[in-house]
């Protein structure tokens, strides 16, 4: 069987696994260990296993995930993310739509701590649907805004996405992370004009919200001061060259621990529960870079990366066009892929025509993670809509994927404004540089 041959059932098989429920690092390890002893032999699989995961798990850089998942972690158990909600709530909840707008920004603030969309959409669902549906919203609506929401959490940093996108293309964390800041605001802010067109079309999908007043509003932002410290401490920082991205990650983590000690919100069990939940969620995702060491030579010696590339260069499309056949390539894998299965699959075959294109890797990182998060909301696999399903059992899934459908769309407009306009994601990080 020729090499060509033994990469294209191995894909197959990949995905059919995936397809399964079969967990992705237990995929994509069993995929990459036969590969290779079927292409090489048994002691070259094992030998790349063994040098693989000692790589990986004596990097340095790695140190920034359970540092930044931690962070998110206490700053979600100490009530943080709660105070951010009230202080939104507080300025926009009295406005048609307020609340889902609240919600929205919100989840942005959270994504600044936790760098995870599961948790912004599982945190901020628990805080504020109780809300809307205490002024009678339109389930589609609060449910739909939940989980979209949530998926800034993968955008705006630290994003978790960002992290393995760096690794598997060995691109600049820093960077990538800056060039995040401005397009997670721009698709934030078109979350929030698509509330305010459904209300526009449809008053009763988002009543007002309670009137509050001056000093009301003061006391809210006032509380929401320190996660706004903490974002502005590690985004900051990294920004005016303060902190690289594992240092502003130990100074976020250390600053929320703080805070959380000094007000008394922060008991020894709810620390020691904080910090299991993050060692089990970063070892979930050192597993995926592992089993990315070893799919990835497999697919190099399979030639499949170089079969693609020749095979896009041959169809002789633009730069532009090429790019758009890669994020529809992305937009249909994500609506039956977890996301870091489509990264570490899909990166070792489009990178390099990517390079070769001269594309910009950081912006084409941007472009790629934002397509990711629109598969969070697809069907029919969805992550975030079953994250909010689980949160509001009585409304029916397709309420739920119905609702998130103009933000898909907002997400949609958001994605093309970056392609037209690469400097929204590029300004930033080529400041830094300069």
């Amino acid at each position: 069987m020729s090499a060509e041959l033994t990469g294209t059932l191995g894909i197959v098989v990949l995905l059919v696994l995936l397809l399964l429920r079969v967990p992705v690092a237990f995929a994509m390890f069993a995929v990459g260990f036969a590969g290779i002893t079927i292409l090489q032999n048994v002691s070259s699989a094992m030998a790349l296993l063994a040098s693989e995961s000692f790589t990986l798990a004596s990097s340095p850089e790695l140190v920034i995930i359970p540092l930044f998942i931690l962070m998110g972690n206490v700053a979600s158990a100490t009530g943080m993310s709660r105070q951010l909600y009230d202080a939104a709530y507080a300025i926009v909840g009295q406005i048609r739509g307020g609340l889902a707008s609240a919600t929205v920004i919100g989840c942005g603030g959270f994504a600044a701590l936790s760098g995870s969309s599961v948790a912004s959409a599982l945190t901020m669902g628990k805080v504020s649907l109780a809300e809307m549906d205490r002024f009678d919203y339109d389930k589609r609506l609060s449910t739909g805004v939940v989980a979209a929401g949530g998926t800034l959490g993968i955008l705006i940093p630290p994003s978790t996405g960002f992290v393995i996108y760096a690794i598997l293309t060995e691109q600049s964390i820093g960077r990538l992370f800056l060039a995040g800041v401005l397009p997670g605001l721009l698709l934030l802010t078109s979350f929030v004009t698509a509330i305010a067109i459904i209300c526009l079309l449809r008053p009763g999908a988002g009543p007002r919200g309670p009137s509050t007043t001056m000093s009301e509003k003061a006391r809210a932002i006032a509380g929401a001061l320190p996660i706004l410290t903490v974002i502005l401490l590690t985004i900051g920082g990294i920004y005016g060259g303060l902190f690289s991205p594992v240092e502003a990650a130990g100074v976020g983590a250390g600053a929320v621990i703080l805070y959380g000690a000094v007000t008394r919100r922060l008991s020894f069990r709810i620390l020691f529960q904080s910090a299991r939940d993050s060692v089990v969620t970063t070892a979930t995702v050192m597993l995926i870079l592992i089993a990315a060491h070893m799919i990835n030579p497999f697919l190099a010696l399979s030639h499949i990366p170089t079969f693609v590339g020749e095979a896009l260069l041959g169809l002789e499309l633009s730069r532009l066009g090429t790019l758009a056949v890669i994020l529809a390539v992305y937009l249909v894998l994500g609506c039956f892929l977890e996301g870091f299965a489509m990264l570490v699959l899909t990166l070792p075959i489009f990178f390099p025509v990517v390079l070769d294109l001269g594309i910009d890797p950081i912006w084409f990182g941007v472009l790629v993670v934002l397509t990711l998060e629109m598969g969070l909301i697809s069907p029919p696999v969805g992550l975030n809509v079953f994250i909010v399903k689980s949160v509001a059992p009585s409304v029916p899934l397709g309420d739920i994927f119905r609702g998130v459908i103009p933000f898909w769309l907002a997400m949609l407009a958001t994605l093309l404004m970056l392609i037209a306009f690469p400097q929204i994601s590029l300004f930033l990080p080529d400041t830094m540089m300069n």
